[in-house]
């Protein structure tokens, strides 16, 4: 479905104790969050299409059968997990190689990152840039380890969930469609070719 071919992984149903979503494209980033979850910490990121499920079932039923999709689940997206994304290639780079068909109705991306909260970044010495300013992130004592999903579709939405990982619950996973812009653009971008 990318330049890469698509792995026999998908994100299983989402946990008891995951919250329900309101719109399909949140239930589809807090099943891949739940899914990323299951893996365990320190994973590299996770390229995802996402597939319209009834178009899916209808189209491909083998396939959607594989998949465990089964003929009344909810309408809604189906995440299909790609081949791992190349280590040492920046992502940024890696993903300016995407090229999705038409079927592939969105996309969508697990990292983990370390983040500082907001009160910190003031505290951030001016002109630090790269690896310079990894290094004083992953040393400065409010930093935080999350993950983050995040997803668009060709039309435009986005959403986003955020999981610290000293908060490690379904039940204590942020979304919200403006998380994390720049990621968001990035995803968008593999769609304008």
């Amino acid at each position: 479905m990318s330049n890469s071919s698509p792995s026999d992984h998908t994100p299983p149903m989402p946990a008891p104790g995951t919250p329900m979503a309101a719109s399909p494209l949140t239930r589809a980033v807090l099943e891949i969050d739940e899914y990323a979850s299951g893996l365990g910490w320190d994973k590299p990121a996770r390229l995802f299409a996402l597939v319209d499920t009834a178009k899916l079932r209808k189209q491909e039923p083998g396939l959607a059968k594989q998949l465990g999709i089964e003929p009344g689940q909810a309408a809604g997206y189906t995440p299909i997990e790609q081949a791992e994304i190349p280590r040492g290639k920046a992502l940024d780079e890696f993903l300016g190689t995407i090229a999705w068909p038409d079927q592939v109705t969105g996309c969508a991306l697990t990292v983990e990152r370390l983040m500082l909260p907001p009160s910190a970044e003031a505290s951030v010495p001016e002109g630090m840039k790269g690896k310079q300013l990894t290094k004083w992130v992953a040393a400065h004592p409010d930093r935080q380890e999350v993950r983050m999903t995040v997803a668009v579709l060709r039309g435009g939405a986005r959403e986003s969930a955020i999981r610290l990982r000293e908060k490690d619950s379904p039940n204590e996973v942020l979304t919200g469609p403006d998380l994390v812009p720049g990621l968001a653009e990035a995803l968008a971008a593999t769609f304008e070719s």
